[in-house]
């Protein structure tokens, strides 16, 4: 009966935007993301997704650090056996940055495929661009011992092996996560396969509009996650100079004039400047919520240029655990003096 109710509220998929990547391949316009911030169980997490695809989901967002791929597969399995179609979905993920190593790529997709229980990925990112990781739910202060500042040659060393996953049919398209301009300028210059997409965060609060309009001029598809201001992150992301973007004056002035919440217009604003926003949710109306805001009654072009007024260069995920020794701040990480 549950799902019957569920199948009965989904989302028309011919309403459901789709951008076009380099290849020719459409990739949904919104999808679902898992990272659970390490207080969300991964049954939750794969429960939200199996009813997120009845309910008209098509792009799933996934990673091997989020430890629950396997539960999600099991899901994956279910839905497809259920009548939709595998080629239908698009399925994302990632590999984590201690599998940066000679032969760990091909080792990290063969598992991630064979917990997805799937035959291939639509796109596969590389999660970071440092080897740099950290135990799970660790503190702000917590270092890898081991750690490196961005070296090209290294990332190009995975990148390598990214590229070579196309040639062997494990994955149909490869790309990019939390980078800068001068590494991807660097990873331009050098590939031989350039990405289809960059993951990187995206809000208002934070357009990035310098990256956005780079990545896009190359012919690269943002995507966009912590959409919504990431309001569930771990405490480790948190600092006192964070803003609130669903509590922006003018993202509340837009809701309550078009009658929806906060989080509908982050997200219609986000599909109607180009970025592909996979906000998190393992609450049915929540998610529901999300996919029709991106379906129907569009922002206005002078919401629009309203909301590109309120970026307050407000980094959220600022990834202090992956410093390395001699790092002065998380801002070493971003490049932020060009470097």
């Amino acid at each position: 009966m549950v799902r019957k109710r569920i199948v009965a509220e989904a989302v028309d998929q011919s309403k459901i935007p789709y951008r076009t990547l380099d290849t020719g391949a459409r990739i949904p316009a919104i999808g679902l993301g898992t990272f659970g911030s390490d207080h969300v169980s991964g049954e939750t997490v794969a429960e939200a997704v199996k009813g997120a695809i009845l309910s008209g989901y098509r792009h799933i967002d996934c990673a091997s650090v989020y430890r629950n791929e396997d539960l999600i597969g099991r899901v994956l399995k279910e839905v497809v056996s259920g009548g939709i179609k595998r080629e239908e979905l698009w399925i994302t993920s990632k590999v984590w940055n201690d599998m940066h190593g000679k032969g760990d790529v091909l080792r990290s997709v063969n598992r991630t495929l064979r917990e997805l229980k799937l035959e291939y990925l639509d796109l596969y990112l590389v999660h970071w661009p440092f080897p740099n990781h950290h135990a799970p739910r660790v503190g702000v202060d917590s270092r890898d011992p081991d750690a490196k500042p961005y070296i090209h040659e290294n990332y190009m060393s995975t990148w390598r092996q990214m590229e070579k996953l196309l040639s062997d049919g494990l994955v149909r398209h490869i790309g990019t996560a939390n980078m800068t301009i001068p590494k991807i300028k660097l990873l331009l210059r050098d590939c031989a396969i350039k990405p289809s997409c960059n993951e990187m965060e995206l809000h208002p609060h934070f357009q990035q509009p310098e990256l956005f309009s780079f990545v896009t001029g190359n012919g690269i598809v943002p995507i966009g996650y912590s959409p919504l201001g990431s309001p569930a992150r771990p405490a480790r992301d948190r600092t006192e100079t964070d803003t609130s973007d669903m509590d922006d004056p003018v993202i509340l002035s837009i809701a309550k004039r078009m009658n929806v919440h906060p989080a509908s217009v982050c997200l219609k604003w986000a599909v109607q400047r180009g970025q592909i926003p996979i906000p998190f949710s393992v609450n049915r109306k929540n998610y529901l919520a999300n996919l029709k805001a991106v379906t129907e009654y569009p922002l206005t072009d002078e919401d629009m240029r309203l909301i590109s007024g309120i970026d307050r260069n407000c980094r959220l995920i600022k990834g202090q655990v992956f410093l390395w020794q001699g790092a002065k701040s998380w801002e070493d990480l971003w490049d932020i003096e060009g470097g």
